[in-house]
């Protein structure tokens, strides 16, 4: 849906805080698969309409769940903890 705001500008598609969980879960689901080529083969454009696109749904997604589970993969503790014991890593003797 393309819709216009209180400038006048051009934006793309229903404000997030609109949508329901799922129809929030499954734009995000999509913004994530189409944002390899739109980096590789969008305009500067079509870059910044994404980048723009994908901060919305994020923020919004992040604003309804505060809480959520995070990996512990998935932090810097956690991934200084998987190059420990990976040799590619390992500290060189010495």
């Amino acid at each position: 849906m393309v819709g216009h705001d209180e400038r006048g500008t051009t934006m793309t598609g229903v404000d997030p805080s609109r949508l329901d969980d799922q129809q929030l879960m499954k734009e995000l689901e999509n913004i994530h698969r189409t944002r390899h080529d739109t980096l590789l083969y969008g305009s500067n454009d079509a870059l910044r309409a994404h980048n723009h696109r994908m901060a919305q749904l994020e923020g919004e997604y992040l604003r309804r769940n505060p809480h959520r589970t995070v990996a512990a993969g998935r932090t810097r503790e956690g991934a200084r903890d998987r190059t420990q014991g990976c040799p590619t890593h390992a500290t060189p003797p010495g």
